[in-house]
């Protein structure tokens, strides 16, 4: 590890030696090691240093920095620092749940087998409980979902088909939350800057009730554009089956 006196931390840092000392009584950065009376430094100021003059660059003001480095020394997370976790790690939208065994699991859909179970912890709508590699229960995340399955299954449409529909939905519903996720990404940095973050209570008050707004408009429009989409297609491709049907028909005549 590289080790400076403060004059060559703060060329290498691209600052003054006035700033690091008022850095350092600030807490910005931590205090040097004593050798007699010499002060000595290390990359680990180096690289504080470089942040805070970044942060600087960016428009942060020294007290927002200062927050900012106290939530990071307590372990906090960016996001708590600004008072915006509860609204981001907040669900969207609860679904039912249920805990149940891996045995009911495989009868409710009719399949014994065990990669089906895995396939539908990949799609995020069971988890196991408890360690192993064999877990006898499991929590579903969605048990609306699981009763379309059994519900298809009833009428005879085959578990594999189900399957692959919800790949084929889970791909193009990712890509549409991507669509508004970054939208929304584009308007709260409009006429400021990306990695913009809130220096005042009445910007963060602003940003937690964009961000709320956001998931609660990109919900009931994902919903609502949906079911409009649904009866365009399946209008669509009934008049296609049924013509079809027809010439088939004629044909046969």
């Amino acid at each position: 590890m590289t080790e400076y006196r403060i004059d060559d931390l703060a060329r290498a840092a691209g600052t003054t030696v006035r700033n690091v000392r008022g850095y350092q009584d600030r807490g910005l950065i931590p205090r040097p090691v004593r050798r007699g009376r010499v002060a000595i430094y290390t990359d680990q100021h180096l690289a504080r240093l470089r942040v805070i003059g970044d942060l600087l660059g960016r428009g942060f003001t020294m007290s927002h920095i200062a927050e900012f480095v106290s939530g990071v020394q307590r372990g906090d997370d960016l996001v708590e620092v600004l008072g915006l976790e509860s609204v981001l790690t907040e669900p969207i939208e609860r679904t039912p749940t249920a805990q149940v065994s891996a045995a009911a699991l495989s009868d409710q859909l009719n399949d014994p087998d065990p990669q089906l179970l895995q396939q539908l912890q990949e799609f995020g709508l069971i988890s196991p409980i408890g360690d192993g590699d064999d877990p006898a229960e499991y929590l579903v995340h969605d048990t609306e979902t699981l009763e379309a399955y059994r519900a298809m299954l009833a009428i005879g449409i085959p578990l594999p088909y189900i399957l692959g529909l919800q790949r084929r939905l889970e791909d193009d519903l990712a890509a549409a939350a991507r669509t508004l996720i970054t939208a929304g990404r584009g308007a709260i940095t409009e006429g400021r800057f990306d990695g913009w973050i809130p220096q005042s209570d009445e910007e963060s008050d602003w940003a937690a009730s964009f961000i709320q707004q956001l998931r609660h408009t990109g919900r009931v429009t994902a919903h609502n554009t949906l079911n409009r989409a649904l009866d365009r297609e399946l209008t669509r491709q009934l008049d296609d089956y049924l013509a079809i049907a027809r010439s088939r028909r004629q044909s046969s005549d």
